[in-house]
Order: C-alpha cells, then structure tokens, then sequence
C-alpha cells in the first residue's frame, strides 16, 4: 500500500496537472507510472512542488488519445504498483449519447417520483 496521495489541480491544453504529496521529505523521487491503453504514457514529469514531501505531477496526454471517444489513463506508483488516480478524456459523439441516455434516465426518474408524490398526496388528504 502506498502513502502516496495524488490530487488533481486542472486539466488544460491537453496537460493533466496534479499534486503528490506523502512522500518523504528529501526523500528519492516517487517512482510514477502513466498508462493509457495498458501502455506507458511519455511526457509525464515529476517536479519538487512548493511544500517538503509534495511533487507537482504534469501528464501530457497524447495525441492519440484527443479523438472520439472515452480514453482512460491510470496512475501508479511505480514501486509498489497502487493506483494513486485515473482520469478521462471524453469527446466527440461518445459524449453526445452518453449525456442523452442520461438525460432520459433522468426524466424517466423525476416523471416516477412525480407520480409517487401525487399519490402519497392524495392518500394522505
């Protein structure tokens, strides 16, 4: 189990920002690892960050990976081999019916809950 901690700052022109922290301090650099499709990421860098024992943590996602689509990538702690985060990037028509199927499922909910409030009203007068 690692005692490493990673949160995310932002996601911006393409560069997923994060900050590790539970490292120890003047400690080695953490050994990360970035997987997008069960393969190793380039252009991940792991720089000191401003407090001791934290790194700042820039992954830059590659060009493959901006097209239609859900595309995943896992972060590890290399060392141990603990899942530390994931992130996704969607785009494109993937998105479109994603966020339709969940709109209906929405509505189909709220129409249910609707007609279970009507009728406990008027079971209740």
């Amino acid at each position: 189990m690692s005692d490493l901690t990673l949160t995310k700052i932002r996601l911006r022109n393409r560069r997923w920002e994060g900050r590790l922290t539970g490292a120890p301090a003047g400690g080695p650099r953490p050994e990360i690892a970035v997987t997008y499709l069960d393969t190793p990421v380039t252009g991940v860098v792991l720089s000191e960050g401003p407090e001791a024992g934290s790194w700042d943590l820039i992954v830059t996602i590659p060009d493959e990976a901006v097209t239609d689509g859900v595309h995943c990538f896992v972060i590890l702690d290399a060392a141990s081999g603990a899942k530390l985060s994931d992130f996704a990037v969607i785009a494109g028509e993937a998105i479109t019916d994603d966020l339709r199927a969940e709109v209906e499922l929405l509505r189909a909910e709220l129409d249910m809950l609707k007609r279970a409030f009507r009728r406990h009203c008027l079971e209740t007068m």
